[in-house]
């Protein structure tokens, strides 16, 4: 299995999320080059029904992990069942998704199986002798870095959620499914989960939303960060805020957006009320579109920004959320 491409299939809620969609979609087409097959790790418990779907977004192969100790993540537990899949069967490449989840379990398994990792990446692809080449922005997204690996297997990567495209699936597609034995004795897991306490709403994650709208300390407020809910149900967004609106109490600190808080990569980031602080622009400044509102000319957000609109928010948003309102009923 020396040319295979595995990628771990992240579950939540039931659901695969979608990174994982993206990153089948992206292992298929250098499985292909490799001359090797593509397959998904699929842990849990009673995540068995998950296995076709995936085949439908190109796995050949699901490695299905089922125990009572993997009915929740905890890193122990899954590092241990993936390093001992990957040293019974030698894949190439590994790749997990640069969620909360994946920037947790993906150097645990690197470290146990002694592998070299890129991280963050927004980027992937082979070189002439078929090891793995991943892109990864620095410097707050002002240079991207392109890594190179060492001949030593597997290359492994997290990739930003959003960063690459998800092909068609094909229903027709089936995976073989591969049972795995798991072992875990309770020794093995040093964590144990207590609690799950949930956020309030049921808006995307920020770090899967395709679309953004954030606010900074121009909302002036907590109250005002309403309009920003407004505008977000039109566009069936997420709402962040800066480290400045999150410092300031009028936000929740899963909301931030920044070096400091989560790395985002949607399709579209509205920045509101945003000067754009480095460490800002560090969790943002890979999304495909961003549009800044901002009355100062010189905001940083500006040279960031595809398109900006110079005025006082207050003024912008009510009036861009009504067009949007009659944009969508339209049709």
């Amino acid at each position: 299995m020396a040319n295979s491409v595995w990628v771990f299939a992240e579950v939540k809620d039931g659901k695969i999320k979608k990174v994982t969609f993206e990153m089948l979609s992206e292992g298929k087409k250098m499985a292909e080059k490799l001359g090797g097959d593509l397959s998904a790790l699929l842990l849990g418990q009673n995540v068995g029904s998950l296995a076709e779907q995936l085949g439908h977004y190109g796995a050949d192969k699901v490695y299905l992990a089922e125990h009572e100790a993997l009915k929740d993540y905890t890193t122990d537990a899954y590092s241990k069942v993936i390093a001992e899949l990957i040293k019974a069967n030698e894949p190439s490449i590994v790749l997990y998704g640069a969620t909360v989840l994946g920037k947790d379990l993906s150097p645990r398994v690197a470290a146990r199986v002694e592998a070299g990792l890129a991280t963050d990446c927004t980027g992937i692809g082979l070189d002439d002798s078929g090891k793995l080449t991943a892109t990864r922005p620095m410097f707050a997204g002002k240079a991207y870095a392109d890594i190179s690996f060492s001949d030593s297997k597997p290359n492994m990567a997290s990739i930003r959620p959003n960063a690459l495209p998800v092909s068609p699936p094909d229903e027709s597609k089936k995976a073989e499914v591969i049972k795995v034995d798991v072992n875990i004795n309770p020794d093995d897991i040093r964590t144990t989960i207590q609690e799950f306490i949930k956020t309030a709403g049921e808006r995307p994650d920020l770090t899967e939303a395709g679309v953004i709208v954030s606010g900074g300390r121009g909302m002036k407020g907590p109250e005002n960060f309403k309009m920003l809910e407004e505008l977000a149900d039109v566009l069936g967004a997420t709402v962040g805020a800066s480290r400045a609106a999150v410092d300031a109490g009028w936000r929740n600190v899963s909301d931030q957006v920044g070096q400091t808080g989560k790395v985002v990569s949607p399709n579209l980031y509205i920045a509101c009320g945003i000067s754009g602080a480095i460490q800002h622009l560090a969790g943002m400044s890979t999304s495909k579109y961003i549009v800044a509102i901002n009355k100062d000319p010189e905001a940083p957000i500006f040279q960031k920004a595809d398109y900006g609109i110079v005025d006082d928010l207050f003024k912008v948003l009510p009036v861009l959320t009504e067009e949007l309102k009659k944009l969508k009923a339209e049709g």
